[in-house]
């Protein structure tokens, strides 16, 4: 399955849920992007230091923070 939106896009909008950022990441692994896994699911620098750097509950905060500040 091909996504034409980046995976923090669509869960801003209250599309999908946070788990189905390991559906993407498969996606990313199996194709030949050539981006990075944060470009990919759209994450800026800060977002991608969160999750990397913290813990994936601190990315998901983060992202809730956004999604309530919209």
């Amino acid at each position: 399955m091909e996504h034409t939106k980046k995976f923090k896009e669509l869960y801003l909008a209250g599309e999908i849920e946070f788990e189905a950022i390991d559906e993407y990441s498969y996606e990313w692994g199996m194709s030949d992007e050539e981006c990075t896994l944060a470009q990919y699911l759209g994450f800026n620098a800060e977002e991608e230091d969160v999750w990397v750097s913290d813990s994936e509950e601190a990315l998901i905060a983060l992202l809730n923070q956004k999604r309530k500040g919209s």
